[in-house]
């Protein structure tokens, strides 16, 4: 239960306070303090959600209480109580952080009302201190999620590429067959970035039918297409001041690439059905798994675009060229796995390790995951040889 302190050296005041008070807020327990030292004491041994104190008293004062205890302890909550004759040192009470006071004879409708807004501001200081620490849980585990794992030489050479590339804004096109992890590049490169504070957009364009990737892009006006029954914002007007990840981009349909292409090169968009322009100031950055050269030659991408995204390009290779990243790819897997489930971490042996590692990884990182998965529910305690060899088909 929290607790509510009185510091009042006359008893007959701290009574009548206490009586009234413990009736309207029976969720709170009382401290009474006789002197603003007592006070301070009480301060000293535990948090209060909130402290009621006169000003004049005896060995300390209710203005170095107060001072005293925002030093000790910023977050407390204070109303202070005020006789007509200490007015300036009840407004240089609110100067030092003081949330009110109340004058002396006290208007107990006027006290209470204070008394219940101070304990609804501390509730909700609290409620936002709690999401906070939610949020950077959360946000550690969403780093988490997109961990770049392995000591291959080959990873080596991607993550020395992102550290150089984030620091700019520069566009960068990221290459690699389906599964490398092409995603957790752009990921990197977005969280080491001066934008890592914006939002992090993304779009898989192999989702999305040609005729309403514009819209989503873009955004769309109400009624400019059937079923638009409102306004909708687009993907680049919501990725301002952060990235916009445009996954799979060489299955963009042509028209759409123009309109990108403009984006480009005026950081302007247009929703679909409107005349209005809007500026966009996001950094761009795009995957494929196709050959870029080849859809070019065969009039499937414009070649203008693709000189625009790719200031920058990063090929991912495929988990069969970085088969030396497999060990600490596994225990990654197991670990989140583990929490996932809510389960001890499983081990593999070091034979089971080589039998992964002797297989050919079409599906790469994503494939080896799932069967990672797979091992751990259907395996042994210590997951095996022998179980990669009953479990893993191929």
């Amino acid at each position: 239960m929290q607790k509510i302190l009185i510091v009042e050296d006359e008893k007959a005041i701290s009574g009548v306070l206490h009586s009234i008070l413990s009736d309207e807020l029976t969720n709170y327990e009382f401290v009474i303090a006789e002197d603003g030292l007592e006070g301070y004491k009480q301060v000293e041994k535990e948090d209060f959600a909130l402290v009621i104190s006169d000003i004049k008293m005896p060995k300390l004062s209710g203005t170095e209480l107060l001072k005293q205890s925002l030093a000790l302890k910023p977050e407390t909550t204070f109303i202070m109580i005020s006789g007509h004759a200490d007015i300036d040192s009840a407004v240089s009470c609110l100067k030092e952080g003081a949330y009110d006071f109340i004058s002396k004879p006290i208007d107990i409708n006027r006290l209470i009302t204070s008394v219940k807004n101070a304990l609804a501001k501390e509730t909700l200081k609290k409620e936002n201190k709690n999401l906070q620490t939610e949020n950077k849980t959360l946000k550690k585990k969403v780093n988490k999620k997109y961990q770049m794992i392995g000591e291959s030489p080959a990873l080596q050479k991607i993550q020395d590429m992102i550290e150089k590339v984030a620091v700019s804004d520069a566009r960068v096109l990221i290459t690699g067959p389906n599964g490398a992890g092409k995603e957790l590049v752009a990921h990197a490169i977005h969280n080491q970035s001066e934008r890592a504070r914006g939002p992090m957009i993304e779009v898989n364009c192999a989702a999305i039918p040609s005729e309403l990737i514009e819209s989503e892009l873009f955004g769309h006006v109400k009624g400019s297409f059937t079923g638009a029954i409102k306004d909708k914002q687009g993907k680049f007007e919501q990725a301002t001041g952060g990235t916009i990840f445009l996954d799979e981009i060489g299955d963009m349909s042509l028209i759409a690439q123009a309109k990108v292409l403009r984006a480009l090169q005026e950081s302007k968009v247009s929703p679909v059905g409107s005349d209005k322009e809007i500026k966009v100031d996001v950094r761009v950055l795009a995957a494929t798994n196709k050959n870029m050269q080849k859809e070019i030659e065969e009039g499937k991408f414009r070649e203008d675009l693709y000189h625009r995204l790719s200031v920058i390009e990063i090929y991912v290779p495929p988990l069969d060229e970085r088969k030396e990243d497999i060990k600490l790819l596994v225990e990654h897997f197991s670990g989140m796995i583990a929490d996932e489930h809510g389960t001890a971490v499983k081990k593999f042996d070091a034979a089971a390790i080589e039998a992964l590692k002797a297989l050919s990884w079409t599906g790469n990182i994503r494939e080896l995951r799932n069967v990672v998965e797979r091992l751990i529910i259907l395996g042994g305690n210590t997951v095996s040889k022998e179980d990669v060899a009953n479990f893993v088909r191929k």
